[in-house]
């Protein structure tokens, strides 16, 4: 169960910085050969491979949106007696977000997350609204 505990406390850090626009520590929990997958039509949706790419993606995201606050629901491990970093989790979670422009949006989501040694290496998003994703991207 020690196990459980660190990785949802790495869960709720990543999320966290993500808040505090902490990129340093969102990026230090991913593998250098990571995937991000980002769903929708939207200019900044698709496969981002690598942690170089992925830095480029959230620095974006960070330029977007001013104000960030995901608010964690639920997070599910596939392994609760993992002690080697190596799991699946999901994580469902709420947000609001502020864009450049000052509008603020709502949604919800899941995300994915395989471990490997403590490091992200696949991250998928499912976007509830995605019609709310592409306005607050200035896209809809």
């Amino acid at each position: 169960m020690i196990g459980t505990f660190i990785a949802r406390s790495k869960i709720r850090s990543g999320f966290n910085s993500l808040n505090q626009h902490d990129m340093d520590t969102f990026l230090a929990a991913w593998a250098d050969d990571a995937t991000f997958i980002y769903p929708g039509n939207l200019s900044v949706s698709g496969e981002i491979k690598g942690k170089k790419a992925i830095e480029e993606w959230f620095r974006k995201f960070m330029e977007q949106f001013t104000q960030v606050n995901f608010t964690l629901k639920h997070i599910c491990l596939q392994n609760i007696f993992d002690m080697v970093g190596t799991n699946h989790v999901a994580v469902h979670w709420d947000t609001k977000l502020t864009n450049r422009d000052g509008k603020e949006f709502q949604n919800s989501g899941v995300t994915t997350i395989n471990l490997k040694k403590g490091k992200a290496v696949l991250v998928r998003d499912y976007i509830y609204d995605i019609e709310v994703a592409k306005k607050a991207w200035g896209e809809g």
